[in-house]
């Protein structure tokens, strides 16, 4: 079997956590002897190729003409839908012009309005851009639906979603495919925390996009009363710059920022940390929470998105717009002794291998 994955231009320029999960998905596929190129051309020849996988319906325009083209040549599709509106953040937290817009027209015309931002901001023009501008975000999203053969939610949350938003994909199949965790790399007991990560023990760590709607300002504020030390890893999204530097402006002796940290050495941080904060509006379910959960840090987040799917009752939750409850699941994580049967339950049901194995389910639903 030979695929194609085929995702965002910016997918390595701007990488997020659909990078880690394409990258290690095709990994671990290629164990199974299954043949997988990664592009992120949105016209690409697909001679040869058995199957197109498609990532992120967050980004119709260019998961559109991906599909546009598997179909005009004759390929079956499969799509990663990690989905996810960010409707409740744009509402209730967003400033300025853009908030004043999104809690005044639909999420449809919001989403419609972002890609016509970063066709200005971010030079982001290509003829998906200007087919989400003129047709419409829903409506693209809407037909890559009813382009694909199957569909492959990291979640059944998500895929509900899904089916609610774009009703025709309820007569598609899908397979839930659990996003995962590298248990080779992301080992307790083989990581060894090397001298300049050593000084960062004991910590609370937040490894994510630096972002609004990931709130790493209202984490920094609600641990200004705190006596933990907080290490945010991770570099500002591209139109996100003056969130950082407000958060850079509250941020006391105790905040260190590290910046992008290669994939791999993410695991001495976690090991080093006592607890990992993920205080997002939106999560599919966070693929650093599961890496820290399997390397043994207590974890606080929000119940918004698909964590429960994951976590259960393991995980410390908060409200992510408000400081107080932040605060207290932070301090209550601290304070907890380590969960081991989180630890046990991410590494054995959310490892790479079953979520290629569950992939090549999708995929042969989508061949037959």
């Amino acid at each position: 079997m030979k695929i194609l994955f085929s995702s965002r231009t910016t997918l390595f320029s701007v990488p997020g956590g659909d990078t880690v999960q394409l990258t290690k998905t095709a990994e671990y596929l290629k164990k199974l002897g299954v043949t997988v190129d990664i592009s992120t051309e949105l016209e690409p020849n697909l001679d040869g190729y058995d199957l197109v996988h498609l990532f992120n319906l967050m980004r119709p325009q260019e998961v559109y003409l991906q599909a546009l083209n598997a179909k005009r040549q004759g390929k079956a599709i499969a799509l990663s839908t990690i989905y996810g509106l960010y409707t409740e953040y744009e509402h209730k937290v967003r400033a300025g012009l853009p908030g004043l817009v999104a809690r005044n027209v639909s999420p449809w015309q919001v989403e419609r309005l972002k890609v016509a931002a970063r066709i200005v901001m971010n030079r982001e023009l290509n003829k998906g851009s200007l087919y989400t501008v003129f047709f419409g975000y829903r409506n693209l999203c809407s037909h890559i639906a009813k382009m694909c053969n199957v569909f492959l939610p990291n979640s059944l949350s998500e895929m509900l979603r899904v089916q609610e938003d774009f009703p025709v994909a309820k007569d598609k199949p899908f397979v839930v495919v659990p996003n995962a965790v590298d248990i080779g790399v992301f080992d307790q007991k083989k990581v060894v925390v090397g001298d300049e990560v050593r000084k960062f023990e004991g910590s609370v760590l937040s490894a994510a996009r630096i972002e609004g709607r990931k709130c790493q300002l209202e984490l920094v504020r609600a641990m200004k009363d705190l006596p933990y030390q907080l290490v945010l890893i991770g570099k500002p999204a591209p139109n996100h710059l003056s969130y950082f530097e407000a958060i850079k402006k509250e941020a006391g002796d105790r905040v260190h920022f590290v910046g992008q940290v290669p994939h791999e050495e993410l695991a001495q941080y976690y090991k080093a940390a006592k607890v990992h904060a993920l205080i997002s509006w939106m999560e599919t379910p966070g693929l650093s929470s599961l890496e820290a959960g399997a390397m043994g840090c207590n974890l606080v987040i929000t119940e918004k998105g698909d964590t429960r799917d994951y976590f259960g009752d393991d995980a410390f939750y908060c409200e992510p717009d408000s400081i107080d409850s932040i605060r207290k699941a932070v301090d209550q994580a601290y304070n907890a002794p380590a969960n081991p049967a989180l630890r046990q339950r991410i590494c054995e049901q959310y490892n790479w291998e079953k979520t290629a194995e569950k992939t090549f389910e999708g995929y042969q639903i989508a061949l037959a």
